[in-house]
Formats: C-alpha cells, structure tokens, sequence
C-alpha cells in the first residue's frame, strides 16, 4: 500500500519538474527561428535608413540623380536634338559664361531680393487682416467676400493695371509679389482662428486672459501650425508672381534671363534659369521649414 502510493507521489512529482525542461528546451529552440525572422525583415532596416539624416539625404538624392542621368542620356545619345534639350554640361557652361560675363550674380541677387520684400509685406498684410476677420465675425463679414473675389483675378491680370499706376519699375514688381503672398496667408490664418476650439478660449478667459495675452497664450499655440503653412505656401507663391512679373516688365532678374534667352533661341540658359528658380525656391522653403521647427518647439 505504501508503495503504490509513494509511486503515486512521485509520478506527478517527475511529470511536474519534466515540464519546464521541456518548455526551456522549446523556447530555446524558437528563440533563434524569432532573432532569424527579425534579422532578415528588410522592413525595419529601411525605417532605420530613413529616420538617419544621411538616409533621408540618399533617398531624396535618387530621384534628382535619376532625372539627370536621364537627362544625360537623352540629349547626347541623339534621341533629343541639342536645340531642344541641352545636355548638363551645356548647361553648366552656360552659367559659367553668364558669372564671368558679370551677369549671373546680379540677375540672382535683385530677384531674391524681390522676393524677400515682397514676401514680408504681403505676408506681414495678410496676418493682420487674416487675425481681424479670424478673431471678428464682424470683420469676416465686411472682407470676405470682396477679398475672394480678389483673389480669383489671376496673377498675369494685375500686370497691365500695375504698369499703368507704377510704371516699370520696383513698385509694380513688389506690389505683384506682395500681392501673391498676401493671400495663402490671410486665407488660412482666417480659417485658422476661426476653428480655434472654443472651450479653450473660454477657459482662458475664466482665468482672466483677455486682449494679447489671450491670443498669445491660448489661439497662438493653436493656429501656429496652419500660419506657417501659409507661410509656405505664400513663399510659393512669392516665387511664381516674382516669375511673372519679371517676364513682362524687368530688364533684370530670372525671369527677365527667362525671357532674354527664349529670345535669344538660347535653350541652355533657359534651363539654367529655371533650376535655379527651382534651388533658391526649395532653399528658401527648407529655411522657412526649420523657423517652423523652431516655433513650434517655442510656442506651440
């Protein structure tokens, strides 16, 4: 009797102290199958790649390199005519005779320089009167409609009317800039502060925010994303309006060199011209990019 139940004792005892053995033998066993499956997901290696500053370099770098191999391609192989498509290196040379003419940096130079005043008084106008009707039903009421209606008359419309009041020179050209940046910013700073959640502007005012404080502790933070936006987009269109009125009334600039060498039949420095509108307009947008990083840490 007592043998029959010690051996009782002892079987689950064994099956007991085999289980966790046999558990440690399995896991061990899968552990390596789950680190070859981890290793060999491409995965989470690309999300490596991309989050790395030189990563974000290289994948942002193939496309261009892409673009200009087949630009390569196509122009000295034959399949394109040379008249039409310039290769690179044409190209190139074109804007090395333009520098040691003296010409280049002047062109780039007054063009910037239109752009950046423009820009500011346009985007400047369009914060103040997007905050007015943004913040004031009233104000929406009286400007808004008229403000649409402006804004639907193309760019290439104002230039005959400027010319007439300004005449050819910088007035004309700034106030056409001006004129491009004003609303992408106004339009959105508007819109902006009239979805401000309106619980959190009542709850400052609960804490007796009025008047400034209000607006830069509670509806700044808010809209700040959408006006930085704007922001952009007005530097856009800063850019396509500088274009614009270069192209019909400048005897200097990009869009003048535009113009110049489609008169000219001088298809290389056409090319020029429009990538270097495509540089300084993306680097000008990478700098209005890390104002946004800046602002956002520092006030939204």
């Amino acid at each position: 009797m007592s043998t029959t139940t010690d051996s009782a004792l002892a079987a689950p005892a064994r099956s007991n102290g085999s289980a966790p053995s046999g558990s440690v033998r399995s896991a061990r066993n899968t552990a390596p199958a789950v680190k070859t499956r981890n290793a060999r997901n491409p995965r989470s290696s690309r999300t490596r790649i991309s989050r790395t500053r030189g990563g974000r370099l290289l994948i942002s770098s193939i496309l261009p390199l892409a673009i200009l191999l087949v630009w390569q391609i196509a122009s000295t192989s034959g399949l394109v005519s040379v008249a039409q498509l310039p290769s690179p290196e044409m190209v190139y040379l074109a804007g090395v005779d333009l520098i040691q003419r003296g010409l280049l940096g002047p062109f780039i130079g007054i063009s910037l320089q239109r752009v950046l005043i423009g820009f500011t008084i346009g985007a400047a106008l369009g914060l103040v009167f997007g905050a007015i009707v943004g913040l004031a039903k009233v104000w929406e009421q009286f400007f808004g409609s008229t403000f649409g209606a402006i804004r639907a008359v193309p760019s290439l419309a104002w230039v005959p009317l400027l010319l007439l009041w300004l005449k050819i020179g910088e007035e004309s050209k700034l106030t056409l800039i001006a004129i491009g940046a004003f609303f992408p910013v106004y339009t959105t700073v508007a819109a902006a502060l009239r979805h401000v959640d309106r619980q959190l502007v009542e709850a400052g005012r609960a804490f007796g925010l009025s008047g400034v404080a209000l607006f830069r502790t509670i509806q700044l933070p808010a809209v700040l994303p959408a006006v930085i936006s704007g922001l952009r987009l007005a530097l856009a269109q800063a850019w396509l309006f500088l274009v614009a009125a270069e192209l019909l009334a400048s005897s200097a600039g990009l869009g003048f060199l535009l113009l110049d060498s489609q008169n000219n039949g001088r298809t290389d420095r056409v090319i020029l011209a429009i990538i270097l509108l495509a540089i300084f307009g993306k680097t000008t947008d990478a700098l209005l990019s890390l104002f946004e990083k800046w602002a956002v840490r520092r006030w939204a």
